[in-house]
């Protein structure tokens, strides 16, 4: 493959966790002849420069592919900012990217599929992102699938449908409810995607996947999925911000390549895959945004917030 997309990966504080995503992205077909772009966020108080400066000590010695790219924020924006202007950056200087965070460990094969789906679907503008992890369903999947939307668990995409982000929350909601598209935005009610990003509108989150999501979903966009997860999430166990210890999201990555070629048309049966597993979830082990959300209680309200997306970013 000649034209590799970039990999850009976003960490904060977590030297072990990002020690292991490259050791793993080091073992992919593609590394070498791939170009990795590391946006590290400064430390958001006194409390968190240590941990900080060691994963930042560490970021000169990684090795193993084309180029290496250290980004340095000189304060800090928080996840969220940070991912977005990260992003940005580096799909208008390549036209496309794949995206990981500090705790998304990849099969061997994650790459060789990202950089074929990118290319064979570059000019099918239906089709928004790729996304490398599945949710560990009951149902078995087909190979490769499409659902409506986007999501944010290792996942790629062009600056054609970058373009389509949103920044204001706000705007996503009024669309969602003046099109009367809550319940299948929240997978036949199943998942409060909803709340998410309502909570978002209203100012008491910032977080980004949420807007990916509804972006994608309201300009009725496609995700293309692996039937076999060729990511595996390793940050649930309370080092990030919003984490909490759970093995819900557990799978048992691809270890050979999987084609990337099916019908570009949303997949009913992963559709109901997905919602039968979010239906079965505890009540207090729930996803993170668009790759799955937390709740809690607050004041006898539902307070809807990031798991792990911000990982180990404030």
């Amino acid at each position: 493959m000649t034209n590799t997309a970039p990999i850009i990966l976003f960490v904060y504080n977590r030297v072990l966790h990002t020690q292991q995503v490259i050791a793993a992205l080091r073992k992919n077909f593609l590394s070498q002849e791939s170009e990795l772009y590391i946006y590290a966020d400064a430390a958001k108080d006194s409390d968190a420069l240590d941990k900080v400066n060691q994963l930042r000590s560490y970021l000169p010695t990684i090795t193993g592919f084309k180029n290496v790219h250290i980004y340095l924020r000189e304060t800090n924006l928080g996840v969220d900012e940070n991912t977005i202007q990260g992003v940005t950056e580096v799909i208008n200087i390549h036209g496309k990217a794949i995206v990981l965070e500090d705790d998304l460990v990849t099969s061997p094969w994650f790459l060789k599929f990202m950089n074929e789906a990118l290319e064979f679907y570059e000019n099918q503008h239906d089709v928004a992102a790729i996304h490398g992890y599945v949710y560990p369903v009951q149902q078995k999947l087909k190979e490769v699938f499409f659902l409506k939307g986007a999501d944010c668990w290792g996942w790629a995409t062009w600056r054609r449908a970058w373009n389509l982000f949103e920044h204001d929350g706000m705007k996503l909601l009024n669309r969602i409810i003046a099109q009367g598209l809550q319940k299948e935005f929240d997978f036949n009610n199943t998942y409060p995607y909803f709340k998410a990003l309502k909570e978002q509108a209203i100012g008491n989150t910032t977080h980004w996947d949420i807007r990916w999501y509804a972006s994608a979903f309201l300009a009725e966009k496609l995700t293309l999925y692996p039937g076999q997860s060729l990511v595996t999430n390793i940050g649930h166990d309370t080092s990030g911000t919003h984490c909490g210890n759970s093995t819900d999201y557990d799978v048992i990555m691809a270890q050979s390549a999987l084609s990337v070629e099916t019908n570009i048309i949303p997949d009913p049966d992963a559709y109901h895959a997905f919602a039968e597993f979010f239906k079965h979830l505890s009540s207090d082990k729930a996803p993170r945004s668009k790759g799955v959300l937390s709740r809690s209680f607050k004041n006898l309200k539902i307070f809807i917030s990031k798991l792990c997306s911000a990982k180990g970013s404030p």
